[in-house]
Parts: structure tokens; C-alpha cells; sequence
């Protein structure tokens, strides 16, 4: 009876030998899954910055574009002007009653704010979509600094490159 355990020990001491890495892999892990997700210390904190970039401001974004195009090869200073195919709206939380008759009323949830007021609640906030593009700057005359620019404006706005016009500037 004694040699069987001598005998399952040493089995199961080679086994382990054998597969050490791979027990050390799943042990680490195992300790990863189990630390806490790092970074944040509370929902309520990230809510406020949410709210805040909800808003589109045009403005800023042609200005970030135009930086991010300038440091395109060849391209030089880059100006910007986008268009926009209406402005952004949001869309409002509705409370849809029905009755047995296939009837029904639909109204927009709203919220008290105190004094009587009282303010729709908003479930999203779409983003306007964009109608063209105008890029002008001194490498608009190249056709490779022409289709680099294109290329960009396109892959950040959604534009095809029938709406997206490059000149050079003078």
C-alpha cells in the first residue's frame, strides 16, 4: 500500500515538472482577474466630463483638424472649413401608453427641477453629419499631398472625396 503512494507521488512530481510553465501562466492569471480594475474611484465621477463633450463645437474640431493636417508631409499650413447638413439634436426619452384597442398616447418623459420647472430627459445626443469639406494650404498643388488630405479628412469625417475639396493656397 505504501509503494502506490510512493509511486502516485513521484507521478504526480513529474507531471508537474513537466507542466510548470503552464500552471505559473494560469496562476498569473488568476491573480490578474482577481485585482480590482485600476482608475476609477466612482460612476458619479465620470459623469460630468461625459456630459460636458456631449456638445459639438465645430470650431474646435476644424481647429484640430487643421493642426492634424499640417503635420502632413508637404502639406504646410492647413486651413479648414467643414459644413455641416443641420446641427446636432438629441433624442428625448418617450413614455408610449397603450390601450386595448390599439390606441395609445406617446409623451416625453420630463423630470421636476424644483419651482414648477420642469426638463425633458435626453437619451442621446447626435452628433450633426458633415455635408463637405474645404482644405487649403501651399501643398495643395501636389497631387500626393492632395490625396494624403483627402485620405485624412475622409477617414475623420465620414466625407467620400466627391465632398472634399483641396486647393493650394497662394
Amino acid at each position: 500500500m505504501k509503494g502506490k503512494w510512493i509511486e502516485a507521488a513521484q507521478k504526480w512530481r513529474e507531471a508537474l515538472k513537466k507542466y510548470q510553465y503552464v500552471l505559473l501562466i494560469i496562476a498569473v492569471g488568476a491573480v490578474l482577474l482577481l485585482l480590482p480594475a485600476g482608475g476609477r474611484d466612482s460612476p458619479e465621477e465620470e459623469a460630468p466630463a461625459r456630459e460636458e463633450g456631449s456638445a459639438f463645437d465645430l470650431e474646435a474640431f476644424e481647429n484640430k483638424l487643421e493642426r492634424t493636417l499640417s503635420q502632413i508631409e508637404g502639406a504646410g499650413e492647413a486651413k479648414v472649413v467643414l459644413t455641416l447638413d443641420g446641427g446636432s439634436r438629441q433624442v428625448l426619452a418617450r413614455n408610449q401608453d397603450r390601450d386595448g384597442e390599439g390606441g395609445g398616447s406617446n409623451t416625453v418623459v420630463t423630470v421636476g427641477k424644483g419651482s414648477g420647472q420642469q426638463e425633458a430627459v435626453p437619451i442621446q445626443t447626435v452628433a450633426p453629419q458633415f455635408r463637405g469639406a474645404l482644405v487649403v494650404c501651399p501643398g495643395g498643388g501636389s497631387a500626393q499631398v492632395r490625396l494624403k488630405l483627402i485620405e485624412a479628412v475622409s477617414a475623420v469625417t465620414g466625407l467620400g472625396s466627391d465632398r472634399i475639396a483641396v486647393c493650394a493656397s497662394g
